[in-house]
């Protein structure tokens, strides 16, 4: 994370960018060895986020009692000296990442059910024109396939740590130069949040 206090997110802004997002890199490191898993992740209370894995991922083994850092990206971009009002600055790069630090332990199989289940809920609710999908549309010996072939496990995070580095540091004319900069170059979604951690309802 950004050393800089003024780039900080708080747990509760980090809670929230992380349901946003749905999706993070678990770095975990256990007696055998360590690993990068790339997974959905899912809010389970606050401070609490289950995922699973094939047990044929090579991460599977290293997990249960592991500690483990998932870390959650957000938009991100190259920022131009020249978007910048006044002469003399340096190249930088603006973005959004959370972590969420501590240890995993294994779910249930009941769990791990209520956990895919979850899963489909949470992103089946951002698809609204269409009609949301529930495992009730698969064969039941096919899902019983699929939950035998998986794991599930939750994080259990001890610590939030946040960045959202958005030019904060700047002067209201640099950053209108790097929001009309972002903007031409097609990055509406950076653009808009180095807009709006400059406004008076910003987060940061």
């Amino acid at each position: 994370m950004h050393p800089d206090p003024s780039f900080a997110l708080p747990p509760d802004a980090c809670r929230g960018f992380v349901r946003g997002r749905g999706f993070a890199h678990l770095f975990v490191h256990g007696p055998a060895g360590a690993a990068v898993i790339h997974t959905p992740l899912v809010p389970d209370g606050e401070d609490r986020l289950t995922f699973h894995v094939a047990r044929r991922n090579r991460a599977f083994a290293l997990l249960d009692g592991a500690r483990a850092i998932a870390s959650v990206a957000g938009p991100d971009g190259y920022v131009s000296p020249d978007w910048y009002a006044g002469a003399g600055q340096v190249p930088t790069w603006n973005y959004v990442a959370v972590e969420a630090e501590g240890r995993i332990e294994a779910l249930s199989r009941d769990a791990l059910v209520a956990q895919v289940d979850a899963l489909s809920a949470l992103h089946e609710a951002r698809l609204a024109t269409k009609p949301e999908w529930t495992r009730d549309k698969m064969e039941p010996a096919r899902f019983e396939a699929m939950v035998e072939s998986i794991a599930g496990f939750v994080l259990v995070v001890e610590q939030w740590r946040g960045t959202a580095k958005l030019s904060q540091n700047k002067g209201a004319a640099d950053v209108a130069g790097v929001v009309a900069g972002l903007r031409g170059a097609g990055d509406e979604a950076l653009a808009a949040l180095v807009a709006g951690a400059r406004s008076p309802s910003g987060s940061s």
